[in-house]
């Protein structure tokens, strides 16, 4: 399966910027032969003036989240077919810090991934567990709970593990540790979904930067890479994309 690099630019990029990083990705993609899947999630206030230069250097254009509603009275939101007109194709949900400084539930990252299913998006619905839950030794179970909650019936999409205690540590969890819960995650995938379970792709987010994703990207059942700190330069994000498997 091809791998895929997902750069989440979080709330980072006025025009200026924004505009030379995608020159710069467009530059350098364009020197690989072969890659994987490459989509990068721009804050809302860029997607329609970056998109048409995203496409063109082919890579994918996605979000950083979105409403469960198609429309109404939810001010500062915005919905899923709102983010298709403006030639969106992924959405993250369930970002740890959506769950986290927006209190958003597992019920509420399940409802979002629905409207952006109806919608024609892919939803990457993001799992993990803090640093109180991990030395508790509840990592499996908070993971297990996330995913039985935040993924809907026939989920089409992508599954992101981010260990919330390695996000902006620059330290990402031990390749064992990704080992053991990508294993879990499929694990739980096949028990929800059967055999759609065996090919939901599913990445590792958590401080990956190019020193450590050779570590990462040849576990088993690491599909790709959510990236956070490293999406914001060309000259980080790059090598990332190098490493990943394309087919």
């Amino acid at each position: 399966m091809k791998q895929i690099i997902v750069g989440n630019w979080k709330m980072n990029g006025l025009s200026a910027e924004a505009d030379a990083l995608v020159a710069g990705l467009a530059t350098e993609l364009a020197t690989l032969p072969t890659r994987a899947d490459v989509v990068v999630c721009p804050p809302f206030t860029q997607l329609a003036r970056l998109g048409p230069a995203v496409k063109k250097a082919g890579m994918a254009l996605g979000a950083q989240d979105c409403h469960q509603d198609k429309a109404g009275a939810h001010t500062g939101d915005i919905s899923a077919p709102m983010l298709v007109d403006l030639g969106v194709e992924y959405v993250i949900l369930g970002h740890s810090e959506r769950r986290g400084e927006h209190h958003e539930l597992d019920e509420t990252v399940r409802e979002k991934a629905v409207a952006a299913m109806a919608a024609g998006l892919t939803p990457i619905v993001c799992v993990g567990e803090n640093a109180d839950q991990r030395a508790s030794g509840e990592s499996e179970e908070t993971v297990g709970w996330q995913i039985q909650g935040s993924l809907p019936q026939g989920f089409r999409g992508i599954v992101a593990y981010e260990p919330v205690w390695a996000i902006g540590s620059g330290t990402a969890a031990s390749q064992q540790d990704i080992a053991d819960m990508a294993a879990f995650i499929r694990e739980e995938l096949v028990r929800q979904f059967g055999d759609a379970g065996k090919t939901i792709r599913i990445l590792y987010g958590g401080s990956v930067n190019e020193r450590n994703v050779t570590d990462i990207l040849p576990v088993e059942h690491v599909d790709g890479a959510l990236v956070g700190n490293a999406s914001l330069k060309a000259e980080t994000f790059v090598p990332l994309v190098r490493a990943a498997r394309p087919s």
